[in-house]
């Protein structure tokens, strides 16, 4: 089965993660939001493509599910002594990576290429593809703080501000990475992760030709619920989506994505909601607090993916 997964964050990470231990070694294409991407201290940084391949390598931290395990900050801390907010973490063995995309972008090599590369040397199987090589950049207006880059809203503020609207600078330009539209055509199947739907999946369905790919696809399309009882397992999905007058339920991610997804998994304290669900669902703990968990989850998920 070769199977597509569109992530962002660390439920996204998690999950592709249990994927790719499930499944044969290169079966599995996992594309990577990249509207979280910015610049710091002059590096090029992606979030999610780093928490994406550093929970493949079996690298990433395992509570926190983003950074590198046993990684300290010795760096973020002098900066702080020379008077620097240093309010986004970076620990001093990611820097290397950071470093050597920054290094390769400077010398005209596209974030996929950049992306492979790195991949590779972790010994990753999986194909890890940015959504896109151009520039797209999640943009938050707040009622506190105006027009917030997205790693200010996140990290900065601690997503704390009130969300008035939420757009996609660039999104209408941006072209998919090598490999994106070729996998989906591929795919047996497309999964949505537990990813937030407005910040981590929407930038992905942004760039051009993927919604209409997906949506003019002939196999299964399931999502995975990112909330649990109306709330977020982590991060702002809930709180956001208040803000931005949606329903802050897994009914509400349902009505979300729509005729995009033909199925819809979700927590079984939510099973009360699949009456109100048009999608098929499927109600099974869907908590990825461990390894085993995520192997679990995947392992229920494929099984359902093969049998609609």
């Amino acid at each position: 089965m070769n199977l597509v997964a569109l992530a962002g964050g660390v439920g996204g990470a998690r999950l592709a993660d249990g994927l790719a231990r499930c499944l044969p070694p290169g079966s599995l294409s996992v594309i990577v939001n990249t509207g979280d991407d910015f610049t710091r201290y002059g590096l090029a940084i992606s979030p999610d493509l780093d928490t994406v391949m550093y929970n493949l390598a079996g690298l990433a931290h395992p509570i926190n599910g983003w950074g590198l395990v046993d990684d300290s900050q010795q760096m973020i801390e002098m900066m702080r002594r020379y008077g620097d907010e240093a309010w986004f973490g970076l620990g001093d063995r990611d820097l290397a990576t950071h470093l050597l995309r920054t290094q390769a972008l400077h010398s005209g090599k596209l974030l996929s290429e950049v992306t492979a590369q790195l991949t590779e040397a972790l010994g990753i199987k999986s194909k890890i593809l940015p959504m896109s090589d151009n520039r797209v950049a999640t943009m938050v207006e707040t009622v506190d703080r105006g027009l917030l880059e997205f790693q200010e809203y996140f990290v900065r503020y601690r997503w704390q501000p009130v969300v008035k609207a939420i757009c996609y600078d660039g999104a209408e330009l941006a072209m998919p990475a090598p490999g994106v539209i070729e996998a989906l055509e591929q795919a047996d199947g497309i999964i949505f992760c537990p990813s937030n739907p407005v910040l981590s999946v929407e930038p992905i369905l942004q760039v051009q030709g993927i919604r209409d790919t997906i949506l003019n696809r002939n196999v299964p399309c399931v999502a995975v619920s990112p909330l649990i009882g109306g709330k977020a397992v982590k991060g702002p999905a809930a709180k956001l989506m208040d803000e931005l007058s949606l329903d802050a339920s897994s009914r509400g991610i349902a009505t979300y994505y729509g005729t995009l997804i033909d199925g819809l998994m979700i927590d079984t304290s939510d099973s009360d909601l699949a009456s109100a669900i048009p999608q098929k669902t499927l109600a099974t703990n869907i908590l990825m607090p461990t390894v085993e968990e995520r192997v679990r989850l995947a392992h229920e998920l494929l099984d359902w993916v093969g049998k609609l």
